[in-house]
């Protein structure tokens, strides 16, 4: 299955801004009822046979964060217009996108990244963009799209 990222409206069914419940029964809609995860939790996240992580964030009964983590099978790609951040190598995703918007390094961990702009982030534990062997650092292992104003300190509008 693809699933494209569309900031700051959100993922397939999954939209920013829509009621606890509703984003409950969206993130329901994308499991395989054939293969349940073990792991998932109802209102949290799933997990799909590709092993991709589909994990909801509510506040004031409203969704305001879709993440999802990198899949250790193809079946399920993630995209953010034609850039497949999963299979393409972090330092591919981070050019490509830079093509489309600001991309920079997160001040806290510099092998991640934001795009402020479209209110995406990609994580990793650790940057390994010379050891395609080293998924975990060579890959992008989650992305999370927000609503605006998500990053936002206190004291910000």
């Amino acid at each position: 299955m693809h699933f494209e990222l569309a900031p700051p409206t959100g993922i397939g069914p999954l939209k920013i801004g829509m009621s606890r419940q509703a984003a409950n029964h969206a993130l329901e809609s994308l499991r395989d009822p054939t293969e349940i995860c073990a792991s998932d939790r109802a209102g949290q996240h799933i997990f799909r046979p590709s092993g991709l992580m589909i994990s909801i964030g509510c506040t004031r009964d409203l969704l305001e964060s879709v993440e999802l983590g990198r899949p250790s099978e193809p079946s399920d790609v993630v995209l953010f217009r034609g850039i497949d951040v999963f299979g393409l190598s972090a330092r591919q995703v981070v050019t490509r996108m830079s093509e489309i918007t600001t991309i920079v390094a997160d001040d806290d961990d510099p092998a991640s990244f934001v795009a402020p702009e479209l209110l995406l982030s990609f994580w990793r534990p650790f940057e390994g963009d010379d050891e395609p062997e080293d998924e975990q650092g060579y890959y992008f292992n989650s992305v999370l799209l927000a609503r605006p104003g998500y990053y936002d300190g206190p004291g910000q509008p």
